[in-house]
């Protein structure tokens, strides 16, 4: 066979493997828009992350602008979740809250996310005695409430938006760490893993 031919019947699989990625990536988008939860989840975190963005623009009055002649005023027309009983319109409050816990959010699930994962990725790696105390630690975590463990951190560090940040990110991080501990202890049991293994592969 030539050299041309060779070339050929090495970039056929190649190209077969692309086709077959494209196909799984546009399954997974079909899988996702005919599955009812998961297109109700999605709106819903739309809307939330727009009503957030867009709080100024859709906020109808200034959310810390007083007026003790409507305290405790009730739903209506002109104040759709009411009002505090200091007067200030609800619904305004709540989406200028929600503008300011966007990124609240956004890094505390960062943190706990890349520490979570390097975490679960170390322990179930080298396993062990690395395992055991990583699991120690994420079991620590564990014995206090998400709630509690938050306020214990703020309650050390200071009150600040920072360390609010880090105080949801750390105790966000166990989910992380077993979910992909576990992830990695099954792919370490694949056929392909232990005969790389075999051949000397580390």
């Amino acid at each position: 066979m030539s050299v041309a031919g060779l070339a050929r019947a090495g970039a056929q699989p190649a190209a077969t493997l692309t086709v077959k990625r494209r196909g799984n990536r546009a399954e997974t988008v079909w899988r996702l828009l005919h599955n009812r939860s998961a297109l109700l989840g999605g709106t819903v975190l739309v809307v939330i992350v727009a009503a957030a963005l867009l709080a100024p623009l859709l906020s109808p009055y200034d959310p810390i602008k007083t007026n003790q002649r409507l305290s405790l005023a009730g739903p209506s027309l002109a104040h759709l979740m009411g009002t505090d009983r200091f007067g200030r319109d609800i619904l305004s409050r709540v989406l200028w809250a929600g503008q300011a816990s966007l990124p609240i959010g956004i890094v505390a699930v960062a943190i706990g996310a890349l520490c979570g994962v390097s975490l679960g990725l170390i322990a179930g790696y080298y396993g062990g005695v690395v395992d055991a105390l990583s699991m120690r630690f994420v079991d620590l975590l564990l014995a206090f409430p998400g709630i509690l463990l938050a306020l214990a951190i703020i309650a050390v560090l200071g009150g600040s938006l920072t360390n609010l940040m880090i105080a949801v990110g750390i105790s966000a991080i166990p989910e992380y760490v077993r979910i992909t501990r576990g992830s990695v202890l099954s792919l370490k049991e694949r056929e392909f893993v232990l005969a790389a293994r075999v051949i000397g592969c580390r």
